[in-house]
């Protein structure tokens, strides 16, 4: 049962379980009653965003060498015993269970989903493409 990386917000996919929105904030202008409803996410577990520093430095990130020290710091927050944790359980989960993990950028490959998906999958997680 692998986890999915989606957008949040996008429509879901069948079977793809509980969504998690590995976001720093809530989605702006929607009420909270209506997060699942609307498709961004059915728990909210910020444990695995950037943090605001860091997020910033995603969103601005305009070169490559940008995005490059945003991987670096993100992956050094991710190396941290607590985000090792939540890794090493979604990963022990994907096997039991579906659910699917996601962020708002449209982009994949200038999100940190895209390095969140590397991280799961060297935790023995197993991803659905």
């Amino acid at each position: 049962m692998p986890i999915r990386i989606v957008r949040l917000g996008s429509p879901r996919a069948p079977d793809e379980g509980t969504r998690i929105g590995t976001v720093r904030r809530p989605p702006r202008g929607v009420p909270k009653a209506e997060f699942a409803s609307r498709d961004f996410y059915d728990v909210w577990f910020p444990n695995l965003a950037p943090s605001l520093e860091t997020m910033k430095l995603g969103q601005a990130a305009g070169s490559d060498a940008d995005w490059k020290a945003f991987t670096r710091k993100y992956q050094a927050e991710m190396a941290q015993p607590e985000a090792q944790h939540a890794l090493a359980l979604l990963a022990t989960l994907s096997a039991r269970t579906n659910f699917s993990v996601g962020c708002y950028c449209e982009d994949e490959s200038r999100c940190h989903r895209s390095l969140l998906r590397r991280l799961l999958a060297d935790h023995g997680a197993e991803i659905v493409d």
